[in-house]
């Protein structure tokens, strides 16, 4: 073989070996944006069970203008798309834990709730978290990592 013919191999593996890289950091990208879009379209799903439970009277398993008793059912505090937990404190790093199925155990006008995805967010070293801030009439979605 020619040096030129040599050349052509080795500029050809880099090119392909450049390519996979590339795609790998794309196809990373990709789930790492649709996990937190799904975190995003749940928390979304479960503001508005919250506040349909406020809006209820408690004959009808409502809160009846409170959250206090509000809580995720059990199917509602882990799907495939990650983990989730209702609370009236607004979420820190620090205190960002997986699922729980616990009531709002005090009155309340104003409830979080977290969600903890399953693919690594931004940082790359912590998954995909977001919250919802719900009020009577507001679902407030902050994303965090």
């Amino acid at each position: 073989m020619g040096q030129q013919q040599l050349l052509l191999l080795v500029l050809g593996v880099i090119v392909v070996g450049i390519a996979i890289v590339v795609g790998i950091t794309m196809f990373r990208s990709n789930t790492q944006s649709s996990n937190r879009d799904q975190i995003i379209s749940d928390l979304e799903r479960l503001g508005v069970l919250a506040q349909q439970y406020y809006k209820k009277p408690i004959s009808m398993a409502g809160g009846a203008g409170d959250f206090k008793n509000f809580a995720l059912t059990a199917i509602d505090t882990g799907n495939a798309d990650g983990s989730f937990k209702a609370s009236t404190q607004p979420p820190n790093d620090a205190d960002f834990m997986r699922g729980s199925t616990a009531p709002i155990s005090t009155s309340a006008q104003e409830i979080y709730i977290i969600g903890y995805g399953k693919e690594l967010g931004n940082n790359n070293r912590q998954a995909v978290k977001a919250y919802a801030a719900v009020t009577p009439d507001t679902v407030t979605i902050t994303v965090m990592n």
